[in-house]
């Protein structure tokens, strides 16, 4: 106990963390603010379809950008690992080795995308007047698809390099644009969900340009070049690929959760489905706010995995913790004492209002189930550690299918408690990991443990 004290009375940490997780925290809450105004701006139009559709629409999307994830994540680890060390050559060729990897994948989606979006709306079985809606804004959205994985391997270099100015920069602008976009569109032109779709697509390209601009404006405090025959074999791709694989199916299976939500609320009726979108629009503020947190461990923790220093990890993850937990009480307790108004401000139609006050009590306890997977998942993604990752993510998702399935009978309450034990259990399995990780002395891998332990102050 008297480490773990130590370590949160180091006040050059609470700076370094904070001068990280500030602008992200920012930057991030910016992400579900626009999930938000989407919904106060459609959910104000007269049918309950509308806001329904935007949301079924946007689920289908962000199943395809978050399994994506791992370009940011995957880039974030071994970016901070290359400035930890001071590499130059190294960070310029992770950058790079992003921005193509996110290219090829893009085009990739957008081939399988439609068929995908045939599929998944037959399963969810939505009326004739959402599924043609939903259709039509998944597809608009597909336009924005490059831009949005170069904007997530971006983002994820520049957090690795501990500049969070620059993801501030890009999301800020791209979430603000959206959001004047969307009422232009949406409210003034009178495009209606579509114009929706517009917005996010302007606004998504809008911030890649912006990042490029900021990736070569940081390059400059650091010397080197890219080894251009290296990119061409083998080898040098392996490991950022092997990571991304892994990420990829934690993210995968992630996402597969929150499209279950969707399918099994479709199934429940237009008020349930959009009763529940605006409920996770709750939990996507919340989890974007305490990511601030988690990126910060991610920038801190890799660079001290870098620079072999064990103090440096060893506080980062108490103070990021600390701070963490009291972020998550907040929230709590707003959603417990401000939920209705939170609810209001995204819809007045008065059957999704009553449906989804039936259901705040789940999201007031969300934060303070989930808080610990996202920490953690900073330090995994940090250390590169991703097969740990993954492992815990499917061992998660297992546990709780079967008891999903136990609890159909209670209808959207069953569905939010196994959503619960979901994120319960993933929590509880990436704490597993990491103490048996940390019990071997296994952090800093074997060949670096005497290095690490010079490296003590």
């Amino acid at each position: 106990m008297s480490a773990l004290f130590d370590a949160w009375q180091h006040s050059p940490t609470h700076r370094r963390v904070w001068a990280l997780a500030a602008p992200m925290i920012l930057s991030n809450i910016s992400v579900p603010l626009v999930a938000l105004v989407d919904s106060a701006v459609v959910g104000h139009l007269p049918h309950a379809y509308q806001l329904a559709a935007v949301a079924v629409g946007a689920s289908l999307y962000t199943l395809l950008t978050w399994a994506m994830g791992f370009l940011r994540m995957g880039t974030t680890g071994f970016a901070a690992q290359a400035a930890g060390r001071d590499d130059g050559g190294a960070l310029r060729q992770v950058l790079l080795q992003g921005l193509l990897l996110g290219g090829g994948l893009a085009l990739l989606l957008i081939l399988v995308a439609l068929p995908f979006g045939n599929l998944a709306l037959s399963l969810m079985q939505p009326s004739a007047a959402l599924d043609q809606l939903a259709r039509g804004y998944f597809q608009i959205r597909l336009f924005g698809l490059p831009a949005a994985l170069a904007s997530y391997a971006l983002i994820g270099w520049l957090l690795g390099t501990q500049n969070a100015r620059g993801p501030l920069a890009i999301l800020l602008t791209t979430n603000l644009l959206n959001v004047a976009l969307d009422l232009l569109f949406v409210l003034g032109l009178h495009w209606g969900v579509a114009g929706a779709a517009w917005a996010s697509v302007i606004a998504e390209w809008s911030g890649a340009l912006l990042g490029l601009w900021w990736a070569r404006r940081a390059l400059r405090r650091y010397a080197g070049q890219v080894d251009w025959p290296a990119l061409r074999r083998w080898l040098s791709w392996r490991p950022l690929l092997a990571v991304n694989r892994d990420i990829f199916i934690r993210t995968l299976a992630l996402q597969a959760v929150f499209f279950l939500i969707t399918v099994q609320g479709t199934r429940l009726g237009d008020a349930t489905v959009a009763a529940n979108a605006l409920l996770l629009n709750g939990l996507l503020l919340t989890a974007h706010a305490l990511d601030g947190l988690a990126h910060a461990v991610e920038a801190l923790c890799g660079h001290a995995l870098g620079a072999r220093d064990r103090d440096a990890l060893r506080r980062s993850l108490v103070v990021a913790g600390g701070w963490s937990l009291l972020a998550s009480l907040g929230f709590a307790l707003f959603f417990l004492v401000a939920g209705q108004g939170f609810i209001q401000l995204q819809t007045d139609i008065a059957t999704v209002r009553e449906t989804a006050y039936e259901y705040l009590p789940y999201l007031a306890l969300l934060p303070l189930v989930a808080v610990w997977s996202y920490l953690l998942d900073g330090l995994f993604i940090g250390a590169t550690r991703a097969r740990e990752m993954r492992d815990a993510m499917l061992l998660a998702v297992a546990l709780s299918l079967p008891l999903a399935w136990l609890l159909q009978g209670l209808g959207n309450h069953g569905l939010w408690l196994a959503f619960l034990c979901f994120m319960g259990l993933r929590s509880l399995c990436l704490a597993a990991y990491a103490h048996y990780l940390s019990r071997h002395d296994l952090w800093f891998g074997p060949g670096d443990r005497q290095q690490a332990a010079r490296a003590r102050p």
